[in-house]
Parts: C-alpha cells; sequence; structure tokens
C-alpha cells in the first residue's frame, strides 16, 4: 500500500477513513452507555482523563467500550486532516483559477447531498422510536444550510450529534479558498497560533470553548496539518521505512498521545499526535487487514450520515445489559445499510 512518490497513497487515505469512521462510529454508540469513561471532545473534564487511566491500569472485560468511547471521536480530525491533504492533491497542484463562490457551491451540494438522505432516514426513525427529539423550524433550516454550529449551545440543539460535521466542513471550505489556497505556509502557522490562543485562554468547562471546538476554531489544527503535508516533499527515507519501523513510530505516537491526554493545555495538540498514530497504524497494519479498512474507507460517508439512527434502535439493547449483544447488532447492520445507502442512495 505504501506509495514511494507521496506521504500517503489513495489507499491508504481511503484505510484511513474507514480506521477514522469506524472510531466516529463506535464512539457514537459506547460513550451513551453510562459504564463508559467519558471523552473529552468539546471541553475538558481532567477526571474523564483519571477514570480512562483507572481503567487502563484496572483492565477488564469493558476495556474495549472505553477505549472507543473516549478516543473514538478523533475520527473527526483525521477525517479534517484528509480533507486538508486532499484538498491540496486535487486543487493546489493543479493550474488555473479556482472561484470562490462556484467552489463554496460545489462543496456545499457534495455535503447537502450526503447529508439529506442520512437525515431523513433518522427523522422516520427518530419519530417512531421512544424519546423523539423536539425540533424548531429555525434550528432545522440552519442544519439544512449549514449555519446550526453558529448557535448558542450547538451541542443541545444539533440532532442527530455527529450532522454538527457538515457545518464544520464548510466553514473549513471557506477558510481554506479565502485564506490557505496557495498561500504562504505562514498564514497557516497564524491561523493555528491565533485558533490555539482562543482556546488556551478559555475556561476548559466553559460554554465559550464548546462553541469555539463546535466551529473551525477546534478543527483548524487537523485540517491545516493535512494542508501542510500535502505541500510538503516527502524525504527519501519514507521509502526505506519498513512495517517495523512505523509500528515502533505508531507505538510511541500512541504514548504520547495519552501523555497529552492530561492536561488542558497538551490536550489542545493531542490531534497532531493522534493523526501520527494513525498514519503510521495504516503503514504498519498488514494488507489483508488495510484492504479491509480501505473498503469501509469507501463507504465511510454513507456509514457517517446512517449510524445514527441505527445507533438509536440498538443502544436499549446494550443499556439493558447485554452491552456486547448490542454492539455487535449495532456494527453489522452499520456495515450493511451504509453499503446500501452507499449503492443505491449516495452515489446514484
Amino acid at each position: 500500500m505504501n506509495d514511494k512518490k507521496e506521504w500517503l497513497s489513495r489507499a491508504e487515505c481511503s484505510a484511513l477513513r474507514g480506521l477514522a469512521i469506524l472510531g466516529i462510529m463506535l464512539h457514537n454508540y459506547c460513550h451513551w452507555l453510562s459504564v463508559a469513561v467519558k471523552e473529552n471532545e468539546y471541553t475538558f473534564t481532567i477526571g474523564n482523563s483519571r477514570r480512562l487511566w483507572y481503567v487502563l491500569t484496572h483492565p477488564d472485560d469493558l476495556l474495549p467500550v472505553h477505549l472507543v468511547s473516549y478516543f473514538g471521536h478523533y475520527g473527526v480530525p483525521v477525517f479534517l486532516f484528509l480533507s486538508g491533504f486532499g484538498l491540496v492533491m486535487k486543487y493546489e497542484r493543479s493550474g488555473g483559477d479556482l472561484p470562490f463562490v462556484p467552489f463554496v457551491k460545489r462543496q456545499y451540494v457534495k455535503l447537502f447531498r450526503m447529508m439529506i438522505a442520512g437525515l431523513t432516514a433518522f427523522l422516520i426513525v427518530d419519530a417512531i422510536t421512544p424519546g423523539s427529539f423536539t425540533y424548531h423550524a429555525n434550528h432545522v433550516l440552519a442544519q439544512l444550510t449549514m449555519t446550526i454550529n453558529l448557535f448558542d449551545r450547538p451541542d443541545r440543539i444539533i440532532w442527530p450529534g455527529p450532522y454538527w460535521f457538515f457545518g464544520l466542513m464548510i466553514q473549513l471550505y471557506i477558510v481554506w479558498r479565502l485564506l490557505i489556497y496557495r498561500r504562504h505556509w505562514g498564514v497557516m502557522a497564524a491561523l493555528i497560533a491565533i485558533c490555539w490562543l482562543l482556546q488556551a485562554g478559555c475556561d476548559p468547562l466553559g460554554e465559550t470553548l464548546n462553541r469555539l471546538r463546535y466551529n473551525f476554531v477546534g478543527g483548524l489544527l487537523p485540517f491545516c496539518a493535512g494542508v501542510m503535508l500535502g505541500r510538503l516533499t516527502p524525504p527519501d527515507m519514507l521509502g526505506r521505512m519498513t512495517r517495523w519501523h512505523w509500528l515502533v513510530v505508531a507505538a510511541v505516537a500512541a504514548s504520547l498521545t495519552l501523555a497529552l491526554c492530561f492536561g488542558f493545555q497538551t490536550w489542545l495538540w493531542a490531534p497532531v499526535a493522534v493523526l501520527l498514530t494513525c498514519v503510521a497504524t495504516i503503514k504498519a497494519l498488514p494488507a489483508t487487514v488495510c484492504n479491509v479498512l480501505e473498503w469501509v474507507g469507501g463507504i465511510s460517508a454513507a456509514m457517517f450520515v446512517t449510524h445514527p439512527m441505527l445507533r438509536k434502535i440498538f443502544i436499549p439493547i446494550s443499556r439493558h445489559g447485554d452491552i456486547y449483544d448490542g454492539l455487535a447488532l449495532y456494527i453489522v447492520t452499520a456495515v450493511a445499510v451504509a453499503w446500501l445507502f452507499d449503492r443505491k442512495i449516495i452515489r446514484k
């Protein structure tokens, strides 16, 4: 799978998407379980990290649930990284102009087509299952226009919750085209510094930090990491690295990721260590495993938009005590439904 001419081959990018969507899908199920260790995603609670350390040092049969509950949301930075990397490959390396309005319109339509299919299915499931959400017209309109992230308390009004990603992506496309596209790397460095300072000065548990991280301020770091990597020329040593070299890199980066989770300021930089962990892992895995992840990556868009409705159907099984039974049913149906959506709806 290793392409010596590029940092990441197409197959490796697809495998990374597969790894990312599995993390997101499993996280969005497991963190709903009361027994699971909760994540630090939009705000930072040191108690969550301490509980993670406890389950790591006192492992039981629920350790996989704890791990994906705490770390699975980092699949989002992986997607942001791949988006930045892909924009460089597709647009910055080609000649010609890239008009702002047609570009943003094209990206919005692409995201909307993906979102509306899953949202429609979710609304039906949500209406006929217990605990249906109360929707307001302005919030529905904001979701359809991908501006809902800008509202107060986005965590209380975006439903299904993972759909905050659409508003985040359209913001990053706009920022990229206006401020980053074919500009000096110093512009990205300045933007990263500004976004870090805005977050670093916040209350770790405050609403300001929560809102910032629901918008491009919280996602710019991994996105720009992808842009920067796409612009850099791979060194000769990249092609000489073996699977075992990458395994060592993955182990060191994973240890660094864990260490960064125990302080608010270091936690803000944890996505960089996560990206290195995931990239090194993909390069270290056997081809058979990567082929499976590559296939999953091919249906990752469909899996992202459909898994929330399946979570709502199967989560009661796990909440009633049969944790792995419900999780197994959720995984099987999530893959099957995503495959059907991808073939019959999204790609039509």
